[in-house]
């Protein structure tokens, strides 16, 4: 069967699929759907079906991105619009199903919103809501609207028309194309794709390769691994079109071991690939020919480096090497190689289905086109977003984020993940571009965004991050594996009240020295949580060193707990419940915390009923209250024992 037939049966089928007379129910199954229940949800789906014997198509999709209301649960009826439902449990999709399915009641209570065309009273449109109404789906189009198992879906949504639009074009044309698209590489550096395509089809040698790095490490990120459970074929589509284009006969696709859903996905998208000669020799009957391969990485942060991730394929430890020379030149066993993360990749697929002109409509002039978020931390609505270049973080945090969790100060944004920047309010306003942030001090990353509030330390945040990037560092250089370990030592003294004058200052030249000295970008990024929590919170790191005290309430060693005897009752709850004995009191007597036992864990604060609200947390100057237990009533006579 040729291409052209296989489209048209796909088309056909998934028109069939569109105007069905059977209803139809679509589960968000990918790895965020299923932390938060989904199976629990498909299990319930599948009884309630049967013991009802109602005939109903259920599909299990990709991510749509929002993740903060998961699961969700989409029901198509025949002639309705799709309505989409959050926060699915089984009790509720039980619901779902007798009053919607049987009663036709909508319910519109429990309804998030409508997709597509037509009208439900009482339930607005999901794309209209204020956390999709900005956003732009270019790369995350298919996730969460077509089966990901099922090749033809892809295809019948104009799947592989880049790569046959390709296979008629002059390897020379497709560089034109990409570099006139202003794509610009999504795994964190920004190179210009188009260029970097052209340093390796330029490079002498018939042997050549092609990867995809899906080593994605971030804390707190997850944008290539939905990708990939929502929509591997647009991320195999990218390959083959640059595979093609640089002359590369084979190639890998290294993915972490921590992402099985997306790997199971992967395979059985290639043995389709496979079945369809989309993959092999001489596809779609042409002179091209592409073998490609899945590597499973161990999970180590560094090979996300793509000279460690090379060394790693090639059975060696992961460990970066000097450029030049750079993969385009010698790569993957020496020959020439071009590697591009899984958004760069589903990016090409987009742009030769579509065109360079339209890919090029979205962006700023610097950064076209789109980018997906990791939307994390102390924010309502967290997520996956994809957003057009040059848009605000504001825009990101409060239109899209629906602002600060519980309505507390936002205090920052680090962006980049670990070796990215912390940006405080006054870069609210700031576009959302590379070069922007590269001017804050901070970095456009894999795209992982996670939003802090008020409750936040900025030394123990810098601290946390650089203790991630120390352990991941592979040691290979002096600057990264010694510097990284003396800013963390720094901090660490910081944090735990041994702070002394001058450490700030040798903190930020110490960084600066592992940003110059390092051999890769593990290093040379590392410090940048730090340089920009000084840069921008530098009072906050004077407290700690001067003042021994934690504005933020977080470092424990500058903290304490203490209970205020005008407001304790006796009622023993924390006394009874702390784990080391530090509470010293009796019934209807005012309880007093033995300092030296406390291990500040908290558990008396969270237990102290709210009416009450008699543990309070301090730090900095100790209050003057009695050392001893004292009757009820009786405390504000002894006030002042302990000073």
């Amino acid at each position: 069967m040729s291409f052209a037939d296989i489209q048209k049966r796909a088309i056909a089928e998934w028109e069939t699929l569109q105007h069905s007379q059977t209803p139809r129910i679509l589960v968000g199954a990918a790895t965020c759907g299923r932390a938060a229940g989904a199976e629990a949800v498909l299990a319930t789906i599948d009884r309630e079906l049967r013991q009802r014997n109602i005939d109903v198509i259920v599909t299990h999709v990709g991510c749509i991105g929002l993740c903060y209301i998961e699961p969700l649960v989409d029901i198509i009826k025949p002639g309705r619009p799709r309505i989409c439902y959050g926060n699915v449990t089984p009790e509720i999709v039980a619901q779902l199903i007798e009053d919607y399915l049987v009663k036709d009641n909508p319910r519109p209570d429990l309804a998030l919103g409508t997709i597509g065309d037509g009208v439900v009273d009482g339930i607005p449109n999901l794309f209209q809501l204020p956390v999709l109404k900005s956003q732009v789906r270019i790369i995350l189009r298919h996730c969460g609207f077509i089966d990901p198992t099922n090749i033809d879906h892809y295809i019948a949504c104009g799947g592989y028309g880049g790569l046959l639009k390709a296979l008629g074009m002059k390897p020379e044309e497709i560089i034109e194309e990409i570099k006139r698209s202003g794509l610009r590489g999504r795994g964190g550096a920004g190179f210009p794709t188009g260029q970097k395509w052209d340093f390796c089809r330029k490079s002498p040698g018939e042997e050549k390769y092609i990867i995809c790095n899906a080593d994605e490490g971030d804390p707190g990120a997850f944008m290539n691994r939905s990708l990939l459970e929502g929509d591997p074929h647009s991320v195999l589509e990218g390959m083959l079109v640059g595979a093609y284009t640089i002359g590369a006969k084979e190639g890998y696709i290294y993915c972490r071991a921590e992402y099985p859903l997306a790997l199971e996905r992967l395979r059985l998208a290639l043995r389709q690939m496979e079945e369809y000669k989309l993959v092999g020799d001489n596809i779609l009957d042409s002179d091209f020919s592409f073998h490609l391969k899945i590597k499973e990485g161990a999970g180590a942060f560094v090979c996300g480096e793509e000279t460690a991730l090379m060394a790693s394929i090639e059975g060696k430890r992961g460990m970066p090497r000097s450029r030049p020379p750079f993969p385009a030149v010698s790569g993957l066993w020496g020959k020439p190689t071009n590697i591009n993360n899984v958004e760069t990749w589903a990016s090409v697929a987009a742009i030769m289905q579509q065109g360079a002109n339209w890919y090029a409509g979205y962006g700023t002039e610097g950064s076209k086109g789109t980018k997906t978020f990791s939307l994390v931390g102390k924010v309502e609505r967290t997520g996956l977003i994809e957003v057009p270049f040059g848009i605000t973080m504001r825009q990101i945090i409060y239109e899209i984020g629906g602002g600060v969790l519980k309505g507390k100060r936002f205090k920052g944004v680090q962006t980049g993940g670990p070796s990215g920047g912390c940006l405080p309010p006054d870069f609210l306003d700031t576009p959302v571009d590379y070069d922007s942030l590269t001017s804050a001090g901070s970095i456009m990353g894999s795209g992982g965004m996670i939003v802090m509030d008020e409750n936040i330390c900025m030394v123990d945040l810098a601290r946390f991050f650089l203790s991630f990037v120390q352990l991941e560092s592979c040691g290979k250089c002096i600057p990264c594996r010694w510097g990284t370990k003396q800013m963390l030592d720094i901090l660490e003294d910081i944090a735990n009240g041994r702070g002394r004058p001058g450490d700030i200052e040798l903190l930020q030249e110490l960084a600066e020295s592992v940003k110059d000295g390092s051999l890769c970008g593990l290093g040379q990024t590392a410090p940048n949580p730090v340089l920009t929590s000084i840069r921008y919170f530098r009072d906050e790191y004077k407290a700690h060193i001067e003042e021994k005290r934690c504005p933020a309430l977080v470092c424990n060693a500058l903290i304490s707990y203490y209970i205020d005897p005008e407001k304790c009752q006796g009622c023993m709850i924390c006394l009874r419940s702390c784990p080391a004995g530090a509470i010293k009191g009796g019934k209807r007597v005012v309880h007093v915390i033995d300092q030296g036992k406390c291990t500040k864990c908290g558990t008396c604060m969270s237990l102290c009923p709210p009416r009450f609200g008699a543990v309070v947390k301090t730090t900095g100057e100790r209050p003057a209250i009695p050392e001893e237990p004292v009757p009820i009533g009786s405390a504000s006579e002894t006030r002042g024992g302990q000073q």
